[in-house]
């Protein structure tokens, strides 16, 4: 016997538990369905308790470093790297135990289980029990995420070659760590790990580091990041990756040279593919491509009529917050409320480490690209007060305007509390917001933020500090 709802997900993360919430919330009779706790790889393994991780480290550097400046005496200073880890994995732990109780709260089915389509309204679920349970809906939400990937020549054994899960619950530090690839999660982790004393080095393919930021941010962290001590190989190809009596021997490539690098443990931080496989996709015929479910992006329906799909599992760009997003939209869409599409054009992305950087829009590059004739404006920290007052100087905020009718083009941030202070920015853009509107808005003094305000004054000449 089979039990029959008006939406069903198909996956827990911030993107299924999102849409089964919102579902509730609109009156539909809900379940979502997972093996694990939910929260999905981001509460899990990713966002929350790497967030966890890089607050300890920031802390333990500042107090390493900075003490003196702040008048403070600290003797004795070390780190316990187990309790470090047991903190992050605990913080995970609660968070998902308190998305638990808001789908309970909302009164939503909870199946423990691999869910699997056998029919465009069925899903059959092996529950973690054992046992096997069928349901079916009038409208059936994919959310299944994504995983690390791999790729022949780097051959993770999570032992000595492992991915972001395994570097967030190491027993020990290691000596050296190789990062291989250059985006948020590994730039993350090569910051974490440097600090506590890893001799780090970063390879990446492409030509910077955190490849779709703004270069000047980019080469900006770099620096700070060699500053460190971490070596940092671009525009480098990885060959080889060989496990040797508990080393990882690395070989790279860079202008048609190799060099040999040897290292405790190396990270493969590549990429990600959904998870595509063994849910029955093929028995249904939901289009796929390129390990990605193909859907239309005004209500993310796919071929089959009623069943969708959202986050990860679509393809890029891979956040949790866009998946929540695409979440809301789509229940949204299938009750038929008027809602607006999501806007791919105004997506923060984050990358925590220090300095923080963070960006909305276009960058320089690509504004030129376009064909855009634009007006920058920056706002170093080193001339803001706040930033002196906490010891907070490195790193600056840079906007671009479109000159001919001001609007808001991109936005990014490298500077402490970068991350927290992109939000003003992309809801600026979402209101195109131009030069003027921004530095009419008084903003609080003395505050990091005020650098947003005198970078647009600065796009038109016009800045105070600088």
């Amino acid at each position: 016997m089979s039990k029959h709802f008006d939406i069903a997900v198909l996956g827990g993360g911030p993107g299924g538990y999102v849409a089964a919430i919102r579902s509730a919330q609109l009156g539909f009779k809900t379940v979502v369905i997972d093996k694990d706790n939910l929260g999905g790889i981001c509460l899990n393994w990713g966002c929350i308790p790497t967030k966890s991780l890089l607050k300890n480290a920031e802390i333990f550097e500042n107090l390493k470093n900075n003490a003196d400046e702040f008048g403070l005496t600290v003797e004795g200073l070390k780190f316990d790297f187990t309790k470090i880890i047991k903190r992050s994995r605990s913080i995970s732990e609660k968070i998902s135990r308190n998305v638990e109780m808001l789908i309970k709260k909302n009164k939503i089915e909870r199946v423990k289980g691999l869910g699997k389509l056998v029919d465009k309204n069925k899903l059959e679920v092996i529950l973690n029990n054992g046992n096997t349970e069928l349901i079916t809906a009038d409208n059936i939400i994919i959310a299944t995420g994504a995983r690390p990937r791999f790729v022949e020549n780097i051959p993770v054994d999570r032992k000595n070659i492992i991915t972001s899960s395994e570097a967030m619950t190491l027993d020990s530090l290691p000596k050296e760590l190789i990062v291989i690839g250059a985006g948020a999660i590994g730039i993350e982790f090569a910051y974490f790990y440097s600090v506590l004393g890893t001799k780090v080095t970063i390879i990446e393919m492409l030509d910077q580091i955190l490849p779709i930021e703004d270069k000047e941010v980019s080469d900006t962290l770099a620096k700070s990041f060699k500053k460190r001590g971490i070596d940092i190989f671009t525009s480098t190809k990885v060959k080889s990756a060989e496990i040797l009596d508990n080393k990882v021997k690395v070989i790279i490539e860079k202008n048609g040279e190799e060099k040999v690098l040897e290292s405790e443990k190396v990270l493969s931080a590549i990429g990600v593919v959904g998870n595509i496989e063994n849910i029955g996709l093929e028995t249904v015929g939901v289009e796929t491509y390129k390990n990605s479910i193909v859907v239309n992006r005004e209500d993310y329906s796919t071929n089959i009529k009623g069943i969708y799909a959202i986050g990860d599992v679509i393809g890029a760009p891979w956040l949790a917050h866009v998946a929540s997003a695409e979440g809301i939209t789509c229940v949204e869409k299938i009750k038929g409320i008027h809602t607006p599409k999501v806007d791919y054009n105004n997506i923060p992305g984050c990358t925590y480490c220090q300095p923080q950087v963070a960006s909305v829009g276009l960058t320089e590059q690509k504004a030129k690209e376009k064909g855009y004739e634009i007006k920058i404006g920056k706002f170093p920290f080193m001339a803001s007060g706040k930033a002196f007052a906490i010891g907070e100087r490195e790193g600056f905020v840079k906007l671009i305007f479109d000159a001919k009718y001001g609007e808001l083009l991109g936005a990014h941030i490298i500077g402490s509390e970068a991350t927290e202070m992109i939000a003003e920015l992309g809801l600026a853009k979402s209101l195109e917001a131009t030069p003027e509107t921004i530095i009419k808005t008084i903003h609080a003094h003395p505050t990091l933020s005020e650098s947003i305000m005198e970078a647009a004054a600065n796009a038109l000449g016009e800045s105070i500090h600088i």
